[in-house]
């Protein structure tokens, strides 16, 4: 919907009545005595008219939700019961599948975990694994640094519920728990 344009008595009325309000935090907005005119502007050419009238490209753009980071691999999330959290956790929740990605470059990598999760999800499946490979660097390889990143990306953060090392001492293979589907 067009805004539309105000008469010059609801202009100076406008302008009056917002003289004495001040933003709440100091120095967020200008002061009103410096944009308010005083007197109203006059009206504007038909053709400037369609210009002025249309929304600022920046209102078009949709807001950007900031990306909720993945939790900590081993963290317990809210919403998953207990007997699930200690079954996942011991490693005695056996995953459905597994998806091998030693030796992949990142890229590649990621296609296949993208496409193993949505294919999982799909199929019902409750828990699966993810074998990254331990990686030679002090804080593991490419492969392994990146996976909460994946994770955490807005089309497959809804579908993973937690996520566990299912050996203390193996940290190149991750356990998820899956969200279950709705019917």
């Amino acid at each position: 919907m067009a805004a539309r344009r105000l008469r010059e008595g609801e202009l100076s009325l406008w302008f009056e009545t917002m003289r004495g309000v001040r933003p709440l935090r100091p120095g967020a907005m200008p002061k009103s005595d410096e944009t308010a005119p005083t007197k109203p502007a006059e009206p504007a050419p038909k053709a400037a008219e369609a210009e002025t009238t249309r929304p600022a490209a920046r209102a078009l753009r949709p807001r950007m939700r900031p990306i909720d980071p993945f939790p900590v691999i081993g963290e317990r999330q809210p919403g998953l019961d207990d007997t699930s959290w200690r079954m996942l956790g011991s490693g005695k929740m056996r995953p459905q599948r597994r998806l091998d990605l030693h030796g992949r470059h990142a890229e590649a990598a990621f296609g296949l975990l993208h496409g193993f999760l949505l294919r999982a999800y799909a199929d019902r499946l409750r828990c699966v694994e993810i074998i990254t490979g331990a990686g030679s660097g002090p804080e593991g390889g490419i492969l392994r640094r990146e996976l909460p990143h994946w994770l955490a990306r807005a089309d497959l953060r809804p579908l993973v519920l937690a996520a566990v090392h299912p050996h203390a001492r193996n940290v190149g293979s991750v356990r998820l728990l899956l969200r279950r589907r709705p019917l």
